[in-house]
């Protein structure tokens, strides 16, 4: 019989024209396709069956995740080129001889049977779309894996968001100093002042509340729907002697209370807010800020296609997460009477965040592994790694969007220029 490898081929041979865009490895140790491809190991003939089952990008990603298949190489840089072959070359839906001839070969391979067992892990979401409840148990399933995962992912500051690479990495200057950089950036952007008070609507692990109230001595009302981020920015203002100054609320956006804040920040919240609701969260942020008051959204953008991130990420890791082009979020914020003073791209800096955080997975692989498991750990793996060629590529972005409740009259009390926002930074 001929090696299992070749028959691959054959097989992907069907939906490709020209060489693979990848070499192959297979259950048998045989290998075949371009010698210096990306080398894609299946384990075991499952693989192939997950993709007969689901011939789509999340069939492909719960054969990884299980360890069906892998890559020897790194999975980011495997992606991204295995994708640009793909791009360049097309995928051909064969004719209906060539589809049974494919047919007979996937079922040869073992292909044939019931479908593979799902691996764990996956969002179980019900309800209506963004009610309260559904929006707790979504953001229950991203960011309650445990504030110890977390903690071997991020840096000490356990800001999980995009950093601001003031200079490149090295052994003075990495990823915590870059958070801290986008954290004061924020601050001073807002234009905080001992006193003033700020909300914080997602705020996380605490670490722009912490900031702000220890660097600013501001007055913070940090808002999430995660009881054990709840829990743990508690205690950690607690720990950093500044509990008097950060009042932590678990709440949804639309109970926020009150209003008369001096700053408003959401930093990567506004992707969990929904496509329908966005109005009224702008409309919200709005309404709680004081003329003059300024608002900080920092958010990742995405065009039409895959605008909550694809099915994998849909179905592992953010449920219900929505994001727009950046144009439209800028024209629902000065729809709902805000004004747009700064809008800056920090892509770049998402990339390298990101990639930061692959790092950590990697270093600290067999504590995460203890800690949640190989199948989490492998779908984060994943999820890290496509998530920084989608920054890479372009096709998603990042942008702190800056803006004012304007007076009556119209006055923003903004400064005449952005300098003293970059101060700390060096660019001014």
């Amino acid at each position: 019989m001929r090696p299992a490898a070749d028959r691959l081929a054959d097989l992907l041979g069907h939906f490709f024209d020209g060489p693979l865009p990848v070499r192959l490895r297979a259950w048998d140790g045989s290998e075949a396709g371009p010698g210096d491809a990306p080398l894609v190991v299946l384990r075991a003939p499952d693989a192939l069956r997950r993709l007969l089952w689901q011939p789509n990008e999340l069939g492909l990603a719960e054969a990884y995740v299980t360890g069906d298949l892998d890559v020897d190489v790194d999975l980011a840089q495997a992606l991204g080129r295995a994708g640009r072959s793909v791009r360049d070359l097309g995928i051909r839906r064969p004719r209906p001889a060539a589809l049974a001839s494919a047919t007979v070969l996937a079922a040869g391979l073992g292909a044939a049977g019931p479908p593979p067992r799902r691996p764990h892990g996956r969002a179980r979401l019900t309800g209506r779309l963004h009610s309260a409840s559904r929006d707790r148990a979504a953001i229950g399933h991203h960011y309650d894996l445990s504030n110890a995962f977390y903690a071997l992912l991020l840096d000490p500051t356990m800001a999980y968001s995009c950093a601001y690479w003031t200079r490149p990495a090295d052994a003075s200057y990495g990823l915590a100093e870059a958070q801290a950089d986008k954290l004061e950036l924020i601050c001073r952007k807002l234009g905080l002042r001992s006193g003033d008070r700020l909300l914080d609507v997602g705020c996380g692990w605490g670490s722009l509340a912490v900031h702000a109230a220890g660097e600013h001595k501001v007055r913070v009302t940090a808002v999430t729907l995660s009881a054990a981020q709840r829990d743990f920015v508690t205690d950690r203002a607690v720990a950093e002697g500044v509990d008097d100054l950060v009042d932590v609320q678990l709440r949804h956006w639309r109970h926020i209370d009150g209003g008369g804040y001096d700053a408003v920040a959401a930093v990567e919240m506004g992707e969990h807010v929904g496509d329908a609701e966005y109005p009224l969260f702008a409309s919200m942020l709005h309404g709680v800020l004081r003329p003059g008051g300024r608002l900080l959204v920092q958010q990742m953008s995405r065009g039409a296609r895959a605008p909550g991130g694809g099915p994998f990420i849909e179905t592992y890791i953010a449920p219900d997460m929505h994001m727009r082009p950046l144009g439209r979020t800028a024209d629902l914020l000065e729809s709902a009477g805000l004004e747009v003073r700064s809008v800056e791209s920090l892509r770049e800096h998402y990339a390298a965040t990101i990639d930061a955080w692959r790092a950590n997975l990697e270093e600290r692989w067999c504590d995460i592994e203890d800690l949640v498991g190989e199948t989490t750990g492998r779908v984060w793996r994943l999820y890290l790694a496509g998530a920084s060629l989608a920054f890479s590529e372009r096709r998603m972005g990042v942008d702190q969007f800056l803006a004012v409740r304007p007076s009556r009259e119209g006055k923003a009390g903004m400064p005449a220029t952005p300098d003293a926002w970059y101060a700390r930074t060096g660019r001014s």
